[in-house]
Formats: structure tokens, C-alpha cells, sequence
């Protein structure tokens, strides 16, 4: 299949294709079930049979399905990539540019500075992602976390991105997970990300949320008893009766505001993923997206204190 900077559906295909055996693989080592994270990262392994599986202490090498990059960043991230000699991107890749832009009068006006100011950024940015087949958002586009959830993103798959806030595309069911650069090139030059097999953390959500109470209260909350650290080297999974009465935005607020709950407090985790729903696919429905025809709206079973490293459990009400 060739690398473009979309999400085609046979990408997607692919992925599910591989998941049942590949869980059943890890689900045999392990010698119980495996949560909604640990599925998703067992089917990204670069050895699902070798590779040790100890939260919190082994290593591991994963293949992520894309790579998104924001215009601050991708700038060292793309010439560095230039020097592999090679004609495209491993993966498909994007770039974006938001953070350039600084907020001071208006919208018009700041674009403009903004263009102006950095032009040769912006043209930097451009040619090479034209030349490379990489994805290319302008300024004025949109937020990066933003344009990747709404055309990138799937159920299921695994990202990484050069932006604190990539782990919004938890929202959608995915494991997605901000990086440096040069974690990027290795992803977009073929090569596989290896990072630290990460910690899961249950937070199990019962009640409503109030008329005055937002998906920030809830994390504040999660931000608290774990303590700025306490989430480190761990992915959050949202699960409990609470998370099917939550709307698609929300749950997108909940997985941006669970990496970075707010400057302070920050509760450091890898990323959060919230299972996937009917409410929420119907939600993220565009007619500019293309969608598998999967029969994925069976109800599943959530993650267990018994299959985590840590439960919280957390009510909402009137």
C-alpha cells in the first residue's frame, strides 16, 4: 500500500486484521485478559511473542500507524529526516502549523503577523512536506490535536506526535502519545519507537456530570490523588457506566485535559484512551471520512482493578 498522508481505510483494515491473534498471543503470555491499552500496544509490537511484557519496567519496540508534527518542532524533526535519503515517510505524517501564531489582537491580525513573521518557516515546511508526501496544514488551519481527531484518527490505532497535547486522539479510542522529534524520524524512517511498556491506570466513572461541572472537574480530581508525578510512565483508561452517558466532546476533552490537566497541575501521564462506542463513532461521522465496514459496536468488556496497576473510581451527580 503507498504512504500517504491520510488514514485510508485499508491502513485501518490492516490493523484490525492483525488485533485477534495478536491479543490472543499476549493474552496466553500473560495468563489473563488484557485491558483496551494493552490490546492496542500488544498489536503494535514489533515482536508479539518476544518481547517482555512487565509494566512499568521492560522495553519495548512498537510500530505506530502515523506521525503528526507542529510547526515548531517540525522543523529540526524534517531536516534531520531529509538527511535518511529517503523519498517518503515510513508512515504517514503531517505537519501543522498553529503554534507559530501567537494570540495578542484577533484572529486576522494575529494570522497575519504570523505569516509574515515566519514565512520562511512556512515555506520550509511546505516544500518539504510537497516533496515528501507528507500532510500539510497551513496557518490558519486548525490546532493540530484537532485536525488529527477529526481526520486522522481511528479506533484502535497507535500515533505519536510532537505536541503535548497528541493524547487528545485518546478521545477516539486510540493510544496517542506525545514525543520529540527525533522519536518522530525514527517512526517516519521506518524504524520502530521504543519506549518504556507503560503502567495502566483504572479510573472507573458512575453518575452524571452536572450542569455545572465540566470533563476538567473530573481530571482535576484524577490530577489530584495521583499527584503531579503519580502518572507517570502510565496510560489512564476510562471505564464504568459514567463513560457511556458522556458526549464525543467531552470524552475528547477528557483525554486532552487527563495529559494536561491544566499548567499546574499536570498529571503526567503517557496518554488516556477511552473505549469506543456507538455514541461516539456517531459522533466523529463525516462524510469526508472513510469507515471500515466493521461490526465494532458489540458491547465489550472495561478494564477490571484486578487487570490495572492502579483504580480510581470517581462519581458525578447533581
Amino acid at each position: 500500500m503507498a504512504v500517504s498522508s491520510s488514514t485510508p481505510v485499508e491502513l485501518v483494515e490492516r490493523v484490525y486484521a492483525s488485533l485477534p491473534e495478536r491479543v490472543a498471543i499476549a493474552s496466553r503470555r500473560l495468563g489473563r485478559p488484557l485491558t483496551l491499552a494493552e490490546k492496542i500496544l500488544v498489536n503494535h509490537l514489533a515482536n508479539p511473542e518476544g518481547q517482555e511484557l512487565e509494566r512499568g519496567a521492560s522495553y519495548a519496540d512498537f510500530h505506530p500507524d502515523r506521525v503528526a508534527m507542529q510547526d515548531a518542532t517540525a522543523q529540526m524533526a524534517l531536516l534531520q529526516f531529509m538527511t535518511a535519503g529517503l523519498p517518503e515517510a515510513a508512515v504517514p505524517s503531517t505537519v501543522h502549523c498553529d503554534h507559530l501564531i501567537q494570540a495578542k489582537v484577533g484572529a486576522s491580525i494575529d494570522l497575519g503577523v504570523a505569516v509574515d513573521t515566519n514565512r520562511e518557516v512556512y515555506d520550509f515546511l511546505r516544500s518539504v512536506s510537497a516533496k515528501y508526501g507528507l500532510g500539510f496544514w497551513g496557518p490558519g488551519s486548525g490546532i493540530i490535536h484537532q485536525v488529527v481527531l477529526e481526520n486522522y484518527a481511528f479506533p484502535g490505532g497507535m500515533m505519536i506526535g510532537t505536541d503535548s497535547h497528541t493524547p487528545n486522539a485518546g478521545g477516539l479510542g486510540m493510544v496517542a502519545i506525545g514525543v520529540g522529534g527525533a522519536d518522530a524520524v525514527d517512526v517516519m524512517t521506518g524504524f520502530p519507537w521504543n519506549v518504556r511498556w507503560p503502567k495502566v491506570i483504572g479510573v472507573r466513572l458512575t453518575g452524571t456530570l452536572s450542569g455545572w461541572s465540566s470533563p476538567k472537574d473530573v481530571i482535576l480530581e484524577v490530577a489530584r490523588r495521583l499527584t503531579v508525578e503519580g502518572g507517570t510512565g502510565a496510560i489512564v483508561e476510562y471505564h464504568g457506566p459514567g463513560r457511556t452517558r458522556s458526549q464525543p466532546p467531552a470524552r475528547r476533552r477528557f483525554a486532552t485535559w487527563a495529559r494536561r490537566s491544566a499548567p499546574p497541575p499536570r498529571s503526567s501521564v503517557t496518554t488516556p484512551t477511552w473505549p469506543l462506542t456507538c455514541a461516539l463513532l456517531a459522533g466523529v461521522a463525516s462524510p469526508t471520512r472513510q469507515t471500515p465496514s466493521l461490526n465494532i459496536c458489540a458491547p465489550t468488556r472495561a478494564p477490571t482493578t484486578t487487570r490495572s496497576s492502579r483504580s480510581i473510581s470517581i462519581h458525578s451527580g447533581h
